[in-house]
């Protein structure tokens, strides 16, 4: 497995582009994990329920991404490389609130969500670290178009361990603003919401993805 510095880079700040995003659809559950009854407890849940949700995107990405590399045809190689080219742009383009057409994916996310939902209401009270963790990890889940985009991109190289790999990155880059709202520290979370920071992500993800897009044209 060889992943370019770029690759790491995207999954990152996309997840920190995305991490505004992230806040306003389980920031709540975030915060209440990490006041709960205060003291290294509330810190061990709330650690547990990271490690759930990033876990959850890893096991996605591994499990998309072998799927994707049955099938050996270099035709099917080179396409694939040519759509996580396009698929970086069009994050870029989503992220800078130029093009929302990644919204369908969240959409068509939302007929998994359904039942999947059901598993996670006996896990809401989250008072163990067990429970925090399956809540966690149920909650990776939820429909968002820049996870499941995210998860399109990295299911495109072909790989189970680069896809798991990748869908990680893409989640330790949505944790800064997480464990803010958990400990209340606003001033960040201002930040990494502010036009100007999504804005520079996003033409940084549109660059990328130009950039590979020309590369493998040149290469092929």
């Amino acid at each position: 497995m060889v992943v370019e510095m770029n690759e790491v880079l995207a999954a990152i700040f996309l997840g920190l582009a995305g991490s505004g995003h992230c806040f306003g659809m389980c920031g709540g559950i975030s915060t209440a994990i990490g006041v709960g009854s205060g003291g290294s407890q509330s810190k061990t849940r709330m650690v547990s329920y990271h490690f759930g949700r990033i876990l959850s995107y890893g096991l996605l990405g591994a499990a998309m991404g072998a799927a994707a590399g049955v099938i050996e045809l270099p035709f099917w190689r080179i396409g694939l490389r040519y759509a996580a080219g396009i698929m970086l742009i069009a994050m870029g383009l989503y992220t800078l609130n130029w093009w929302r057409g990644l919204v369908y994916l969240e959409r068509a996310g939302k007929i998994l969500w359904n039942p999947v939902q059901r598993l996670a209401r006996p896990l809401l009270s989250a008072n163990s670290p067990l429970h925090a963790m399956g809540l966690g990890a149920v909650w990776g889940f939820l429909p968002c178009g820049l996870v499941y985009s995210a998860l399109t991109w990295s299911v495109m190289h072909a790989d189970a361990i680069k896809g798991a790999y990748l869908m990680g990155l893409f989640g330790l880059g949505t944790l800064p603003v997480m464990l803010a709202a958990s400990i209340g520290a606003h001033w960040m979370i201002s930040v990494l919401k502010a036009s100007w920071f999504r804005s520079s992500v996003g033409l940084m993800l549109i660059v990328w993805g130009i950039f590979n897009v020309l590369m493998i044209s040149n290469h092929h």
